[in-house]
């Protein structure tokens, strides 16, 4: 196997222990007490493992989806804001 065989393989292995993390119900927990969704979490980490398989379609998807789902959580969470005051 060369060493770029061995450097793809592990970088599949970290892609497949972040998912397995952020599955964990103590972390989607600690990742919420900041106001982090961990299933948005996880379509971005499937995005960049789609990227890094040269899968830019289905990267592109996946990354836009998690832009766009943040960009609307931070208006939501400017305008509560706005609210309270």
């Amino acid at each position: 196997m060369s060493s770029a065989e061995r450097a793809e393989r592990e970088l599949a292995e970290l892609f497949d222990e972040l998912e397995a993390l952020l599955k964990n119900p103590e972390l989607a927990c600690a990742l919420a007490d900041r106001a982090v969704n961990a299933s948005l979490f996880l379509v971005a980490v499937q995005g960049l493992r789609a990227y890094a398989r040269g899968e830019k379609a289905s990267a592109a998807e996946d990354l836009g989806t998690v832009a766009e789902e943040i960009r609307e959580r931070l208006r939501a969470l400017e305008a509560a804001a706005k609210d309270v005051c």
